[in-house]
Order: structure tokens, then C-alpha cells, then sequence
């Protein structure tokens, strides 16, 4: 399959995980020596206080990405409280020496 950047950046992008919409692709990240595609960026979170104000770019890996549809590109992002039991966060190895 192939498709360029104009048709991927018109479709929205779904965490799988949470079903939060994360926006419309802003930039492709690729290897240049490779050519080979390395992410996906997309918007990061807007909220009421900061909403002329972008909130960052998040980068989506090319390995968390699930499915490409006509109309939806469909990712797998875990967030600190959404991670699955059998993984473990920077934040939680960290902490357990702490302690």
C-alpha cells in the first residue's frame, strides 16, 4: 500500500488504548539514510488554559502503530495509568529504589 504524506495527514489519528483522539498527523519522521519512516506527529494536548497555545508534538513510533484505514490511523500509546500490569514505566523502576 502506499500513500502519501497529503492523504495521511487528512486522517485522524485514535490511541486503540484509550480511544482518545489525538488529531491529524502534523509531520513524518524517517531515517535518511534508510528512507525508511521512523514515526508519526501529532498535535500534543490542548486544555482551557492554553487553548491558543500548543501543548508539544507527541512522536508516535512506527512500531505502535496498528492500522492505516481510509479514515483513521489507529495507535497503541500507553500512558503511566494506562499501562498494562506486565510492563514497567521509567518512573516506577526508578521509584522502587527509593523506597
Amino acid at each position: 500500500m502506499e500513500s502519501s504524506f497529503l492523504e495521511l495527514r487528512c486522517k485522524e489519528v485514535v490511541n486503540v488504548v484509550d480511544g482518545k483522539r489525538l488529531g491529524h498527523i502534523v509531520d513524518i519522521v524517517f531515517e535518511l539514510q534508510t528512507g525508511r519512516i521512523t514515526g508519526l506527529v501529532v498535535p500534543g494536548d490542548k486544555n482551557f488554559w492554553n487553548v491558543f497555545k500548543s501543548g508539544g508534538e507527541v512522536f508516535i513510533p512506527y512500531t505502535q502503530i496498528c492500522k492505516i484505514g481510509d479514515d483513521t490511523i489507529l495507535v497503541e500509546l500507553y500512558s503511566n495509568t494506562n499501562r498494562p500490569n506486565n510492563t514497567i514505566s521509567f518512573s516506577q523502576s526508578t521509584n522502587k529504589n527509593n523506597t
